[in-house]
């Protein structure tokens, strides 16, 4: 998976989570990107570089604001159908490599490996040691689970 900075023409920001490079672009080609708070599918891609964690230092939590802009507007019912089929969609697609999850995507972080889109089955321990070397891994039930 990769993960992009998009925003829309509203100019609310907001990221994408994709299976390549080229499957964003297949996607936004066909009108399926859109913004999750006004819907609008006029969105672009965001210079962005990936985070890495340098140090145990926590940054600082941005400071609160009484902008009700800022504030998360909730889900509503077609948003989470949209995700929901988003989800299974990538499941459906997604290459199931079982146990080997974790080595496949350090294989495939590391550019050892074709990159692909994958699935599988990892502990709790091992996402989080995923997600502190930098390799972004999205946590998602089983299809069965999706209901």
């Amino acid at each position: 998976m990769i993960v992009f900075d998009l925003h829309c023409h509203n100019t609310h920001r907001f990221e994408g989570w994709f299976a390549s490079s080229a499957e964003f672009e297949r996607q936004h080609a066909l009108g399926l990107v859109s913004c999750p708070v006004c819907g609008s599918s006029e969105v672009r891609r965001l210079p962005s570089a990936p985070y890495v964690q340098t140090g145990s230092h926590t940054p600082a939590p941005p400071p609160e604001t009484a902008s009700s802009e800022s504030a998360v507007p909730a889900v509503t019912s077609d948003q989470a159908a949209r995700l929901l089929a988003a989800l299974r969609q990538l499941a459906s697609t997604a290459e199931d490599v079982g146990e080997r999850f974790p080595e496949e995507a350090r294989k495939i972080h590391h550019g050892e490996i074709e990159a692909r889109s994958i699935r599988g089955a990892a502990s709790a321990d091992e996402l989080s040691e995923l997600l502190e070397e930098g390799i972004m891994v999205l946590p998602v039930p089983p299809s069965e689970d999706l209901h």
